[in-house]
């Protein structure tokens, strides 16, 4: 068996009409996915409500979270991690404009 490494910042497109997904590694109900954005945000009156739990980590840029019923969004810079458990409606308020927003989310259960 030969092992490969791999870097989370290659590959990245250099323009970005929308958010790009990229599944990292998967295995069963568990998906690793690295996130780009560049000045990307949730259209106005649509949240995500994913029916499984998802931990983020922001590895580069920023980017502010809204989660239902919180009365304050919540902004994320590098090194910042959130769990968002199922049903747990959020959207993304905003993402950089000036770099790209890198993201590492862990989805699960």
């Amino acid at each position: 068996m030969v092992l490969q490494s791999h870097n989370l910042f290659d590959g990245i497109p250099s323009a970005l009409q929308e958010e790009n997904f990229q599944t990292l590694a998967g295995h069963g109900s568990t998906r690793i996915e690295r996130i780009v954005s560049d000045g990307h945000a949730t259209p106005p009156g649509e949240w995500y409500d994913q029916k499984w739990d998802e931990w983020v980590l922001l590895v580069s840029g920023s980017a502010t979270l809204r989660f239902d019923g919180d009365a304050e969004p919540i902004t994320l810079t590098p090194g910042d991690h959130v769990m968002i458990p199922a049903n747990c409606r959020h959207r993304v308020e905003r993402t950089d404009p000036d770099q790209k927003t890198i993201w590492l989310a862990v989805h699960f259960g």
